[in-house]
């Protein structure tokens, strides 16, 4: 006889498995949650996955425009099936667990698609208000998804005071932050799809042409433009501290190991001398067990 129960631990063991794989930074943050809440996160990751899918996948570049813009539609349309209690699969059992158990708004997701729709018809961006959207889309809608999750201390509910950061704010700069981080270090894979992330108006700034980028070209002017995306991008991982301190006691060391794991993935572009169309940046692996417990005494002393 099928078991609900057991069918939905096997669909969340699924998603920690795919999680593991594919996200490794991440899940070593997941891990120092409590059972509860890293399932739910787990959850919510591989729907993101299954939603980046949709456009970056080998499958996917074989699709036409509309072709994309239908399955992303539809996936639309399967995520509001989930919000209203609809479950067809494995993925819908444990988003609507998760949902249950973390009420959130459906707007994160939604946005998320539509910057999904973004790469459809945008492979630029002339500024960087105009990527900023996009990365919010993408990435700052993650903490917003995650926040309810995640859980906020009783010391930010209960304040008198209405000067206390916005945390929903801080969650969105980190999600803008790692977004920031992943365009840099993919640099090289996305100009193979014809994709330049990194602001028309920077390449002007540094006199370093689409051309120059599209050949890989390691001169003064990348480093000195790479430089400065790196700058921007730690300042919004320093824009989502503050916010930190006001999550859950349970939550803060995670979200702390998460934020500079990440980050770390800045000082290996530097160290890889921003070389990032010949070499992928990472955070070595005993890089990040030295890193667990520094957190930890971070998370403590905020």
């Amino acid at each position: 006889m099928d078991n609900p129960k057991m069918r939905l631990e096997d669909a969340y063991e699924s998603c920690r498995k795919e999680t593991a794989q594919w996200a490794k930074t991440f899940y070593l943050g997941t891990m120092l949650l409590p059972p509860v809440k890293r399932r739910a996160i787990w959850a919510i990751y591989v729907w993101c996955r299954r939603t980046d899918e949709l456009m970056d996948s080998p499958e996917a570049q074989a699709l036409s425009v509309t072709q994309l813009s239908d399955r992303l539609d539809q996936w639309e349309d399967k995520t509001k099936a989930i919000f209203s209690g609809h479950v067809e699969d494995d993925l819908g059992a444990v988003m609507t667990d998760t949902i249950e158990r973390f009420p959130q708004s459906i707007r994160p997701y939604l946005d998320m698609i539509e910057g999904q729709r973004m790469d459809l018809y945008r492979h630029r961006y002339a500024t960087f208000e105009e990527l900023k959207l996009y990365c919010y889309r993408v990435a700052g809608t993650v903490g917003l998804m995650t926040q309810g999750v995640m859980g906020l201390d009783p010391a930010y509910t209960n304040a008198p005071w209405s000067s206390s950061p916005d945390p929903s704010n801080a969650a969105i700069a980190l999600g803008i932050a790692n977004q920031l981080t992943n365009i840099l270090r993919d640099v090289g894979e996305d100009r193979g799809r014809g994709r330049i992330y990194i602001p028309q108006e920077d390449l002007v700034r540094f006199d370093y042409s689409e051309e120059d980028l599209m050949a890989g070209c390691l001169n003064r002017q990348w480093k000195a433009l790479m430089a400065f995306q790196l700058k921007r991008a730690r300042d919004w991982f320093s824009r989502s501290e503050e916010g930190v301190r006001w999550l859950s006691a349970d939550a803060r060391w995670p979200v702390w190991t998460s934020l500079r794991l990440y980050r770390g993935i800045l000082e290996s572009i530097e160290r890889l001398d921003y070389d990032v169309f010949n070499n992928r940046a990472y955070v070595n692996r005993w890089v990040k067990l030295l890193d667990i417990p520094i957190s930890y005494f971070i998370a403590q002393s905020r």
